[in-house]
């Protein structure tokens, strides 16, 4: 196997292959990439098991086709390094070992043989649909951050996709909870698919958000009960699926919250950060306070102290409430418009915030005791 490959393009891909390689693996060549060299096409993969990325490579000249599979690591740690102008030459001088080469520079990288990398059937079209990146990148961007970490409960530690109805319409759903918080979003269908409801896992929620970053256009979005693919660009990202069974979220959601209270964004936000930055791990309750269209905000901390800030706002009721103010600032951080909405009810009861510049999101936060 004899190719050469542009620098950058190489980096990049090396790059998202190291998002999905366990840096800890027990299995040797899960800590390789297969090297595909053919059709005039550099095909590289990397898998964990779980998650399976495929890039193809169409800038590069073949001298020989072939194949092989060497560290992902070292390789990528090596390529990073070269000029981002320059051509790296790439010779498999027999199978147990690699040639890279690049101006004066010349590396020789231990392989192992593609008979031992795992690969699993990409090849499935079921439910197969097609929505634009920015949608699907909207849609995890908007629950990612409230997905549970507790592995106990591993049917919240992901996005749970589903199509809804509303109104005669069809949109595909995306919702977390780690029961403390919940995040919904909502983008419309331009026409009736077929979608098994799924549990995407986080690291592939990530994954797939790295990519779709540096992409607008078209994705095709196929799944099964068990897995999931995503092609678009070049690539393919598939991915087994979270076996479990979602809550129903929808009577979780506050119906007759009618105390709002209206305020400019950023002020929020940064009020809440800087207020919340006397705890020390920002766990400990923010209280607000609120009356005739006023908000106190404070944080008392034993071990460290107490602070406040008062803010003028739109709400004409009165009301004491806690939250924990790492939920408030994951909500408002992830809003797009000039101001928040907070829908109340009573000192214990859930919250429901809208961003009035996005009507498909709403989040729901339980307040703290004290």
């Amino acid at each position: 196997m004899k190719f050469s490959v542009n620098q950058k393009d190489l980096q990049n891909s090396l790059n998202y292959c190291q998002g999905v390689i366990e840096k800890r693996s027990t299995l040797p060549i899960l800590s390789n990439v297969l090297l595909e060299a053919k059709n005039a096409t550099l095909k590289i993969t990397a898998t964990d098991l779980d998650l399976i990325f495929i890039q193809n490579i169409s800038n590069i000249e073949i001298f020989e086709e072939g194949e092989t599979t060497t560290s992902c690591s070292i390789m990528y740690d090596i390529v990073r390094k070269f000029n981002n102008e320059k051509k790296i030459n790439f010779n498999l001088v027999n199978e147990n070992k690699i040639n890279l080469e690049s101006d004066k520079s010349s590396f020789n990288l231990n392989c192992l043989k593609t008979s031992e990398f795992p690969i699993t059937e990409a090849d499935f079209k079921e439910n197969e649909f097609i929505l634009n990146s920015k949608k699907i990148l909207k849609l995890l961007n908007k629950c990612k951050f409230s997905a549970s970490n507790d592995e106990t409960r591993h049917y919240l530690s992901g996005i749970f996709l589903h199509l809804t109805d509303s109104d005669g319409k069809k949109f595909l759903t995306a919702a977390s909870t780690d029961s403390h918080r919940m995040a919904v979003s909502k983008t419309l269908l331009a026409e009736e698919i077929k979608f098994e409801p799924v549990i995407l896992p986080k690291k592939t929620i990530f994954q797939l958000c790295s990519l779709l970053d540096d992409y607008d256009g078209d994705v095709k979005i196929s799944n099964l009960k068990s897995k999931i693919k995503f092609e678009f660009n070049n690539t393919i990202l598939m991915s087994k699926l979270i076996d479990g069974k979602f809550p129903n979220y929808f009577q979780v959601i506050p119906k007759d919250n009618q105390k709002k209270l209206e305020i400019d964004l950023k002020t929020f936000l940064t009020s809440v950060d800087r207020v919340a930055s006397v705890s020390l791990d920002k766990k400990d309750g923010l209280r607000m306070n609120l009356s005739n269209n006023n908000l106190n905000l404070s944080v008392n901390n034993s071990n460290s102290g107490d602070g406040k800030e008062s803010l003028s706002v739109k709400f004409d009721h009165e009301l004491d409430i806690s939250f924990n103010p790492r939920y408030l600032i994951d909500v408002a951080s992830n809003m797009d418009g000039n101001k928040i909405e907070i829908y109340l009810k009573e000192s214990g009861s859930p919250a429901l915030i809208k961003d009035p510049s996005d009507f498909d999101s709403i989040y729901v936060i339980m307040p703290m005791k004290g």
